[in-house]
């Protein structure tokens, strides 16, 4: 499983099939969790001083196929966008991802796809839980890894940082379940996402679109 497919699986209600967080920022957030399982295959990067694009933006290390058809489209979206800043990537790498993850979490089993019309003229999508097990031990590990203050592993920690990013550690990891209150929990989280500059990103592309939506619903934008 990609960690965007994880991260999708805890942000959707397993029985009402929604998403239990902002549409727009999810969007950043799952662009942000290719971006990581890129820079854990060591694919992508940030730029250091006196390399082919400036310090700081995104660079490509690798672009030969990494065996998964999604990740391929993502890694020369990456390509197409080299020496970009990290923010701009982790929207471009966003769009149009959360249908095709969705329709991957179908196709494993995990999840079903349902639709259906509002007033019999909106479509809708759901897609409720059919087997959760994978899920449960997701959090779990979650769980565990807040409980210790640490993440000894790459993608644990990618989770983390991007539940960070979206304001919804608590919608992934209650505090009864690792045992923490809710100043612990998020201490912990943000102590495991400190320094992890996809989690930076995200954030980044989510404040830009919020305030975007917020000029763009102002009364000045109205004259």
């Amino acid at each position: 499983m990609l960690i965007a497919e994880d991260l999708l699986l805890l942000l959707t209600a397993d029985d009402s099939g929604k998403l239990a967080a902002d549409s727009t920022n999810t969007d950043a957030a799952l662009g942000g969790a290719l971006l990581a399982e890129l820079a854990l295959t060591q694919r992508v990067d940030v730029a250091g001083p006196g390399e082919r694009v400036r310090e700081g933006r995104v660079i490509v290390r690798d672009a030969g196929p990494t065996g998964d058809g999604t990740l391929d489209d993502a890694l020369a979206t990456v390509g197409d966008k080299e020496g970009k800043t990290p923010q701009s990537v982790v929207a471009a790498l966003g769009k149009r991802a959360k249908a095709r993850l969705y329709e991957r979490l179908a196709e494993a089993g995990l999840l079903r796809a349902e639709e259906g019309r509002i007033l019999g003229i909106v479509p809708t999508h759901r897609w409720p839980a059919v087997h959760t097990g994978h899920e449960a031990a997701i959090r779990a590990g979650l769980a565990s890894a807040l409980r210790d203050g640490s993440a000894t592993d790459g993608r644990t920690r990618a989770l983390v940082s991007l539940l960070v990013a979206l304001k919804a550690v608590h919608t992934a990891v209650t505090p009864e379940s690792a045992g923490l209150s809710k100043r612990e929990l998020n201490a912990s989280a943000k102590r495991i996402a400190e320094g992890d500059w996809v989690g930076r990103a995200v954030r980044s592309a989510i404040d830009t679109d919020t305030a975007a939506l917020i000029a763009a619903t102002s009364p000045r934008a109205f004259g």
